[in-house]
């Protein structure tokens, strides 16, 4: 598994509780997903039960990454004669 994704889920988990959104108070969540699904996310993400998957994954929703934003902004803005070092 690459470090990034145990990388992530930590900084996913950290984001959502520097934001306050991993209090004490719990609601319940069931719903029915692909099996295979699961198992590649539970893979991928590191996560060690059901519940710490359903909890990272709602995180990756509540605090996404801003460097997403950040992109979709400067879109465009390097000019057509910029040329990237590759």
């Amino acid at each position: 598994m690459p470090p990034t994704v145990k990388t992530s889920r930590a900084a996913l988990l950290a984001d959502a509780r520097r934001a306050g959104l991993l209090g004490e108070r719990t609601e319940r969540v069931s719903f029915d997903a692909p099996a295979a699904l699961v198992q590649a996310a539970l893979r991928e993400t590191g996560a060690s039960s059901i519940e710490e998957l359903g909890i990272v994954a709602l995180s990756a929703l509540a605090c996404p990454d801003p460097a997403a934003d950040v992109l979709k902004r400067l879109r465009g803005e390097l000019g057509a004669d910029h040329a990237l070092d590759v």
